[in-house]
């Protein structure tokens, strides 16, 4: 991973290729910052997340170095960070994770690294997190909600604060929260266009999206909040059985999830339902259309109006 600079209000497609750029590689820690904040050394920042990385260069502008350490289009769920990430996580001065389980490959890490001293800051459990239907587990996805990521904004401007008081984190997180208010009513008003109000989805991440505009979730191809798990030929089945119970007419299958499954579904189905790729665990690349989290949000919204109308 390359360390960058980065640059206050990043263009969707130069922030997309930073994050191509800065994941996975193993060269990230050639001059790593010893932690230490001052006019010669700023503060460096690690992002588990794309998705999390564009949030905090929305808020650290070029006041900060930022690195993100899982690489675009890659499952958060499964990621495992390499010897040198795991050192520059150390030498962070702020690490800023989702946490709940989501970065199931980073917890021991993340772990490890907190008892040794590193300033993890993990947001969903800050961020009114709900629970995934009866299981009783607290569900992660909260970025699918931008009301949630307006209040993690202020939550990362107020820690940034603690540790460099120089710098007004706070008007550029301001700032960033006015965006996702304003693409919060952009959805909604998307949204109004259909009376279709169920959704399917490949695994349980369109909680707080159904939570904050008023859908239901019939169901989910793989249990849980997880892409790691495996269902049961019965809960498949169980699931083919509510989908034609219930008419829901697409599947949303995210871009970094397996997609076999939720096809052999559709398959079980027939030509009723079809498959709708959504942006879930990771931003898009340039010209996705997903390539920071306010265009992701609006994004998905128009696919699934598209998709239930």
């Amino acid at each position: 991973m390359l360390r960058v600079t980065t640059r206050a209000r990043v263009a969707p497609v130069a922030l997309a290729m930073f994050f191509a750029a800065c994941g996975g590689s193993d060269s990230a820690s050639d001059g790593i910052g010893s932690g230490v904040a001052s006019d010669q050394d700023p503060l460096l920042v690690v992002a588990t997340t794309t998705i999390l990385g564009d949030v905090m260069a929305n808020i650290v502008g070029d006041e900060a170095r930022l690195e993100v350490l899982v690489p675009l289009g890659v499952d958060p769920h499964e990621y495992r960070v390499s010897s040198r990430q795991a050192a520059l996580i150390q030498e962070a001065d702020l690490v800023v994770a989702n946490g709940l389980g989501f970065e199931e490959g980073l917890v021991d890490v993340l772990s490890a690294a907190r008892q040794d001293g590193a300033n993890v800051f993990e947001l969903a459990e800050l961020l009114d997190p709900i629970r995934l239907g009866g299981s009783g587990a607290w569900d992660p996805h909260v970025w699918m909600d931008p009301q949630r990521m307006a209040m993690a904004a202020r939550l990362v401007a107020g820690e940034l604060s603690t540790l460099d008081g120089r710098v007004d984190w706070t008007a550029a997180a301001d700032s960033y929260r006015t965006r996702l208010f304003e693409v919060d009513k952009e959805i909604e008003t998307l949204l109004a266009e259909i009376d279709d109000r169920q959704l399917v989805s490949n695994h349980a991440v369109f909680g707080y999206f159904a939570d904050r505009y008023g859908f239901e979730i019939v169901g989910t191809v793989i249990p849980g909040t997880t892409t790691l798990s495996d269902p049961s030929s019965a809960e498949l089945a169980e699931l083919v059985n509510r989908i034609e119970e219930t008419g829901v007419r697409a599947i949303l299958v995210g871009t970094t999830g397996p997609g076999l499954l939720a096809e052999a579904v559709v398959g079980e189905i027939g030509g009723s339902v079809e498959l709708v790729e959504v942006y879930t665990g990771s931003l898009g690349g340039p010209g996705s259309g997903a390539e920071t989290l306010i265009d992701m949000l609006r994004t998905n919204a128009q696919l699934i109006v598209e998709a239930l109308s």
